[in-house]
């Protein structure tokens, strides 16, 4: 779309002006005392599983290096990362880490590679359970900016803590090269991150600004049937059309494939009543949070892949969810923005018990006055001829999850003064 390409365009002449005075020798700063943090980019993290494709979750790591390319959607004068083990049984051992601007694949731009340090030590290990943060690298960074996060794994990890679907390339090489500014090493590729939850930064022109986006959610929030390596899921196009409209803000994407507001699954994340207080809640610099979740509570009782049914949910239990997670951010003195279930039918979770429960929760969202704002996703993408069904330019193929134009207007039905 016209502003994607706009925006890119200008983020790639800012990083190619900044990159220019930047030295390569440049260490981290511990940066733990008197800054304020802001989330730039996030990933929820999630428990081994390969419930689709093979990904590197289940074997873990051993002697190899990772690189994996995230963009950030706020600007500031130092960056870190955060690490999780979240998942991990055994503690887990980093045995260096670095970050860059990317240039192009897993190649990163000369002159731009910061050693990352973890309390001033290069090397760091996380407990089981844990999630630690880098000290700051002395890296500023644009709004739209791509990094790339390198993590040498020298001994064997073990089943990795990871974000199954990232719309976006992972690479892995033999042996140390978090140096390397080629990808010529980097063989194997992968469409998941590990290990990795979050890039934060400090400084800049949004400094003290506590005024986040966070969207929660399920498949429909991290993007599958978006183009992959283009940031062109609804949270990108959000970022974008905020910065567009000379109102920048950070938007950060917590969505999880196949999360559920009440079960917990075996493949797609603990239930979002329980995550939501790690993963929304924590993050710093958040002022709004976007809840779009309940359609797999709904469809993932009657379909049996790529899994066992989910416990049977009624439209009264998932309004009940809803609520505790209103609750829970007001209580952070979050602003929640409701989003109705978009439409399912013509994909394997139609049948008339789950349309009659998708209008019982939309109707609440509408209505109810819970939310502090509610935003119609499913009026957004929805068929005017066959309203139950989703409009056949915005379907990525499958009935259920948009495509890039799709995602685009759902971020385009967002009123930007009720954020």
């Amino acid at each position: 779309m016209h502003t994607t390409n706009t925006l890119r365009r200008s983020a790639i002449a800012l990083l190619t002006a900044a990159t220019l005075g930047l030295a390569p020798t440049a260490l981290a700063d511990t940066g733990h005392q008197g800054s304020s943090w802001r989330a730039a980019w996030a990933a929820s993290p999630q428990s081994p599983t390969a419930p689709f494709t093979a990904n590197w979750s289940l074997q873990g790591f051993d002697n190899q290096t990772v690189r994996q390319v995230v963009r950030v959607t706020t600007s500031g004068t130092r960056a870190r990362i955060e690490l999780t083990n979240r998942y991990g049984s055994t503690p887990l051992r980093i045995a260096g880490a670095t970050v860059a601007r990317t240039a192009e694949g897993s190649a990163v731009r000369p002159g731009s590679v910061r050693q990352l340090r973890f309390d001033g030590r290069a090397s760091v290990t996380i407990p089981a359970g844990g999630t630690l943060l880098s000290d700051a690298a002395n890296l500023p960074v644009e709004a739209f900016e791509s990094l790339t996060v390198t993590l040498y794994l020298a001994e064997k990890t073990g089943p990795a803590t990871f974000h199954h679907i990232s719309s976006a390339t992972s690479y892995r090489a033999d042996g140390d090269r978090r140096a390397d500014l080629t990808g010529a090493a980097f063989q194997e590729t992968s469409a998941s991150w590990y290990f990795l939850s979050g890039v934060e930064v400090t400084g800049g022109r949004e400094s003290g600004r506590r005024n986040g986006i966070v969207t929660f959610g399920d498949s429909i929030t991290d993007g599958v049937g978006s183009t992959v390596d283009a940031d062109r899921r609804y949270p990108d196009a959000l970022a974008e059309r905020l910065a567009e409209a000379g109102r920048p803000r950070a938007v950060v994407n917590h969505g999880i494939a196949g999360n559920q507001v009440v079960n917990d699954t075996t493949w797609a994340g603990e239930k979002g009543l329980k995550r939501f207080r790690q993963d929304v809640l924590a993050e710093p610099g958040v002022r709004t949070v976007i809840v779009l979740e309940g359609i797999n509570d709904i469809g993932g009782s009657t379909t049996t892949f790529p899994a066992a049914p989910t416990p049977d949910v009624s439209a009264a239990q998932l309004i009940a969810g809803h609520r505790t997670l209103i609750r829970e951010a007001h209580a952070k003195g979050l602003k929640v923005v409701g989003a109705t279930l978009t439409p399912i039918k013509g994909s394997s979770y139609n049948t008339p018990a789950n349309e009659a429960k998708r209008d019982a929760v939309n109707d609440w969202i509408r209505t109810s006055g819970a939310y502090d704002a509610v935003v119609d996703f499913d009026r957004t993408v929805a068929d005017p001829a066959d309203p139950d069904r989703i409009l056949p330019a915005y379907d990525s193929g499958d009935g259920l999850h948009p495509n890039d134009a799709g995602y685009e207007a759902m971020a385009g039905a967002l009123d930007l003064d009720e954020l």
